[in-house]
């Protein structure tokens, strides 16, 4: 006899748990507002019985039996007179009903501390939109601040949350330098220390002012729920992406806005450039991607600069063709990584001369991760050896057509030894931590359509995808599981998203999860449709 299915409620936890907290939300909220005379009520008797107990609390001792006798007498000519306890239980209720009711008084407008702090910012406005020769200016010293302001709202702090200000239709607000000047003026005058969105309707002459909430920092790397060629550099607003992904966050289920970056042959940004200053989480997005890359069967080579090794995690994993330190076997890799690309071109154009698809080799892609490669650029130049660097010109040029994506993580400070290469073909950017208005317009094309605070956590900054907008970023928290100074909880997210060890990869003597070192890996046979990886020869003394 065939078995039946389980019931839907214990085939999937998570969600009914969740449509279960939401039914019972909803039964608490009709049941409250069903029982809301009954809640007022009582809440009156509780008021009216503690009023009589203080009431006799504060009566003399002398005068408290003839305060009985006549209590008693009413009670009694209540009882006797028609309809006496009928009418005595309605006006009980009358009353206790009066005194359970809503008293809390109702906002109409700003208060005193409120109404200046909207006078100070009219009066702060007053020198950029008027003009002497306007004969009935909006913004005049000493005019009146609610003809201009609207829509306002502030938090508990008495600071102003958001605000509509309309302007004068002579106001040039379409050039970029007079916008920058009123939001430098209404950041330093809301409070600083927050992140501020502006929205100019220049056809209607005004501008929204509204503070921004603070990018989740808790979601840790995990599977995200993308197809291949899609890779998720982090979250952002929820106005500035058409689509959500399903995440887990502190344990709890959740839909949060993702910034997607499409790789592929019919990528318009198939490489991308990671800018940030040190602990700004250039290395965390590395590692996201690498991990994404891993997970939908992409080989990947790591060039580590900075020679900390944040990477030895993945050395030895499967998918993982080397990861390297040293100026030389950054060389090397490369090297091997412009042939390998050419490789591809060759094979995929012969293929298509005799009508067949292209080889399973080809596509297969390849991920070539820099962080911070201007570091081993000058310790190349310092020995004599050729610029690594100068290697990346065929991956990067011909990249899309080979399957092989870029990524290179930088420095602000270095920013001026990479190559022109890199900058004409990483249409793809990112800016982290805490950085000038200028540096991310330098970075990104485009100034942030936000205002940059001085304190981020790690993971925080801006991202820009070819000429796209400007969308605010938090990384996800993928930090080096070796590294016990980080949240032990997100260490063994990515523990949990590694690839498992290559067979011909002998275990570290850390165990099978200890820290292996940042060393290239020789090139053993390749397995199916998997590249080779390249031989690098062994670092001088």
């Amino acid at each position: 006899m065939a078995r039946r299915p389980l019931p839907r409620i214990l085939s999937s936890g998570t969600t009914s748990l969740a449509r279960g907290r939401d039914l019972a939300r909803t039964a608490a909220d009709s049941a409250t507002d069903v029982l809301h005379p009954l809640l007022t009520i009582g809440r009156g008797l509780r008021i009216l019985a503690s009023a009589g107990r203080r009431k006799w609390s504060e009566t003399p001792k002398d005068k408290r039996g003839p305060a009985l006798f006549l209590g008693a007498a009413c009670v009694l000519v209540v009882a006797l007179v028609p309809y006496g306890p009928l009418f005595a239980m309605i006006t009980v209720m009358a009353a206790a009903a009066w005194q359970g009711r809503d008293r809390t008084p109702v906002k109409t407008g700003p208060s005193d501390a409120e109404t200046e702090r909207l006078g100070s910012l009219y009066e702060a406005l007053v020198p950029y939109f008027s003009t002497p020769e306007d004969p009935n200016p909006l913004f005049a010293h000493g005019g009146d601040w609610d003809k201009a302001f609207s829509g306002y709202e502030f938090d508990e702090a008495g600071r102003i949350t958001r605000l509509r200000i309309r302007y004068p239709a002579y106001f040039t607000d379409g050039e970029a330098a007079s916008r920058t000047r009123i939001e430098t003026l209404l950041h330093a005058k809301s409070g600083r220390g927050r992140e501020y969105l502006f929205d100019w309707d220049e056809e209607g002459n005004q501008l929204d002012l509204s503070v921004l909430a603070a990018l989740p920092t808790g979601i840790a790397a995990q599977p995200f729920v993308t197809s291949p060629g899609e890779t998720v550099l982090g979250f952002t607003d929820a106005a500035g992406v058409q689509r959500t992904l399903p995440v887990q966050e502190a344990g709890e289920p959740r839909d949060v806005p993702p910034v997607l970056w499409r790789t592929g042959p019919r990528s318009t940004e198939p490489h991308l450039l990671a800018v940030g200053q040190p602990g700004s989480g250039t290395s965390t997005l590395l590692r996201s991607i690498a991990l994404q890359a891993l997970r939908h069967g992409g080989d990947v080579l790591v060039v580590e600069g900075g020679g900390s090794g944040e990477y030895a995690c993945l050395a030895g994993r499967t998918g993982v063709l080397a990861v390297e330190c040293g100026p030389t076997g950054a060389l090397s890799t490369l090297e091997w990584a412009a042939q390998e690309t050419e490789r591809r071109l060759v094979a995929t154009h012969r293929a298509r001369e005799t009508g067949r698809p292209a080889p399973e080799d080809t596509t297969r892609p390849l991920w070539i991760l820099l962080d911070r490669p201007s570091v081993l650029a000058h310790l190349a130049a310092a020995d004599g050896r050729p610029d690594p660097l100068a290697r990346l010109q065929v991956p990067l040029r011909h990249g899309r057509a080979a399957h092989v994506t870029v990524v290179v993580a930088e420095q602000f400070d270095h920013l001026e030894l990479l190559a022109d290469a890199v900058w004409q073909h990483t249409r793809a950017r990112v800016v982290l931590g805490p950085a000038e208005t200028g540096q991310i317009s330098d970075v990104l094309g485009l100034p942030p359509h936000t205002t940059p605070t001085t304190q981020v956590p790690p993971g925080r900054g801006y991202a820009r995808l070819g000429a796209g907008p400007v969308h605010r970023l938090q990384v996800p928290a993928t930090p080096d599981p070796y590294d016990d100074a980080t949240h032990p909880g997100h260490r063994q997210a990515v523990l949990d998203l590694l690839p498992d060890r290559r067979q011909d990869q002998a275990a570290p003597q850390g165990g099978p999860d200890g820290p292996a070192p940042a060393k290239a890996l020789h090139p053993q046979p390749p397995a199916p449709g998997s590249a080779q990886a390249p031989e690098v020869p062994a670092e001088a003394p």
